[in-house]
């Protein structure tokens, strides 16, 4: 229960989640497995081994689209007239996003009643044999109990990293599996071939439990089929839907990728409606027409920071159109030539229809922000990726597919995230750090200065303040170059940006975000009423 103290009731919930996030590395070997079986422990503490063998469970693995399959699978579902669980990761703003009801966020009322639950209950139990559950798992555990209790028809899993340990796979009878497009990600703990990985994401795979796949590369493809095989199931290919199939509709989710991703949301849901007895929705075969529920449900998923338009809602401008922020989470090879194709192809787009389109009602009565459609514009990639990842892997890809699409970028902006892996919270940002370590982010500075100079390491570099020449201590951070800059916190580069659009009345700024969606959901508090 809540102690009482200073803070709110959610609040304290937050401290409280926050004690189960373990110090360790995300790199650290030890995790493989880590004591996999106290989750079993941990179900029988919580009552909820009977409740999870009765869910009619859908559960996806994946590198790249597995989030985007799963909200398209709980659209199509909830618009078929189906209670929907969804639980997804990570969260952008606020952990309540990880557990959704009929495409909604928890209340924060439920959440506190169902978070309290659990969390005094295994706390109670703790012991030195049964420590408390790490912050996944508890978060995987809740997401059970509300799902449980909140009586969903139907429960969509998306597994939080690899498969064979991820605290999902508890269950047994899911009605249906499926894998998104497999990449490299994660390697530190997943393994360093496609096959390695690909046999990690196949850990979901049960016997009798029918799978479904996109078109993969060989080598996953070939260990896939013959994980399939030894448990005596088909691992069927999911098509890639037809746009044609959309009567002249578009995906709620975009990029051309997202074609794969609903092609397979289509091959779940309808394997799962046929084997729970809903035939009068069933679609196994793509014929020359979609239901209705299932064109509903694909044209209208929304999905935070996958290829999202957010102009500024608080810059100081008559027209909110000349600072956009084009935000998406792509932090793999594949998923950075996505999101650059996406990127290039969306900046092309009339301003005019672009902002009209983004939904939100904050923007609606402002009509200035429509009337700039013929200002210059000039591109800025603001990036931040996680150190575990290989950035000579992202950066040219991002570059390089922008680059054949006529797209270059004026400045890359690299910065810190300002969410911290330790703490969790919901709108409190911490407080900027002067003595913030931005060691990573001067290295990819020098790659990217790198991949502009050639070799030649003739990227000629200078300590500023901003442009405007503030005189705090946290401003003197900034270190500038040519093409690029470090900010000692994200604040201080959107502070930059709109300080540019001030000065250069006649240039519309388009930023990329990407790299990590923990970067994505840090922008969007700033900038997003």
């Amino acid at each position: 229960m809540p102690k009482g103290g200073n803070g709110s009731p959610y609040e304290e919930a937050m401290d409280a989640l926050s004690s189960l996030i373990t110090k360790r590395s995300r790199a650290d070997k030890s995790n493989k497995g880590d004591r996999y079986e106290l989750l079993f422990d941990y179900l029988k503490i919580l009552d909820l081994e009977e409740p999870i063998s009765q869910m009619k469970v859908i559960h996806v693995a994946g590198t790249k689209g597995k989030g985007s399959t799963c909200t398209f699978t709980e659209s199509i579902l909830r618009k078929c007239g189906f209670r929907t669980g969804l639980f997804t990761s990570p969260h952008l703003i606020d952990v309540r996003e990880r557990f959704r009801l009929d495409g909604a966020d928890i209340c924060e009322e439920k959440f506190l009643a169902y978070f309290w639950w659990c969390f005094d209950r295994l706390k109670e139990k703790a012991s030195d044999d049964i420590p408390m559950p790490t912050y996944f798992r508890f978060l995987a555990l809740l997401a059970f109990k509300i799902f449980e209790l909140e009586q969903v028809d139907v429960a969509i899993l998306e597994v939080g990293l690899g498969g064979k340990y991820d605290a999902t796979n508890v269950v047994e009878k899911p009605i249906v599996c499926g894998i998104s497009s497999l990449g490299y990600d994660h390697m530190e703990i997943l393994g360093n071939t496609l096959g390695a990985i690909a046999g990690e994401k196949a850990g979901i795979f049960k016997k009798g439990v029918p799978a479904f796949t996109v078109p993969q590369p060989e080598e996953a493809m070939h260990v896939l089929e013959e994980k399939a095989s030894m448990l005596d199931i088909p691992l069927k290919v999911a098509t890639p839907l037809d746009s044609n199939l959309l009567k002249g509709l578009h995906l709620g989710l975009h990029g051309d990728h997202q074609y794969l991703n609903a092609g397979l949301a289509i091959s779940l849901c309808s394997t799962w409606l046929q084997k729970t007895g809903h035939l009068e929705f069933n679609y196994l075969e793509q014929t020359s027409v979609l239901p209705e529920q299932f064109i509903e449900g694909l044209t209208t998923a929304t999905l935070q920071g996958r290829a999202q338009i957010v102009p500024d809602q608080f810059i100081d401008s008559e027209n909110p159109g000349d600072l956009v922020f084009y935000l998406d989470g792509a932090h793999s090879p594949e998923s950075m030539e996505a999101c650059g194709k996406w990127f290039s192809l969306a900046i092309k787009e009339d301003p005019k229809q672009q902002l009209k389109s983004y939904n939100d009602q904050a923007l609606d009565n402002s009509r200035a922000s429509y009337e700039s459609p013929h200002k210059n514009s000039t591109q800025i990639l603001l990036f931040n990726c996680m150190s575990v990842r290989d950035p000579q892997l992202l950066l040219p890809r991002l570059m390089h597919t922008c680059a054949s699409h006529g797209v270059h970028f004026k400045k890359a902006l690299f910065v810190p995230n300002v969410s911290v892996y330790y703490k969790v919270g919901s709108t409190a940002l911490p407080s900027s750090d002067p003595q913030v370590d931005i060691s990573w982010q001067l290295t990819l500075q020098k790659l990217w200065e790198s991949m502009i100079h050639g070799e030649k390491g003739d990227a000629k570099s200078t300590e500023v303040t901003s442009d405007e020449g503030s005189n705090s201590d946290a401003e003197k951070q900034v270190k500038n170059c040519e093409n690029s800059a470090v900010f000692s916190s994200l604040p201080l580069a959107i502070n930059w940006l709109r300080d540019n659009v001030q000065h250069n009345q006649s240039v519309r700024y388009q930023v990329l975000v990407t790299g990590s969606l923990h970067l994505v959901g840090d922008v969007l508090r700033l900038v997003k009423k």
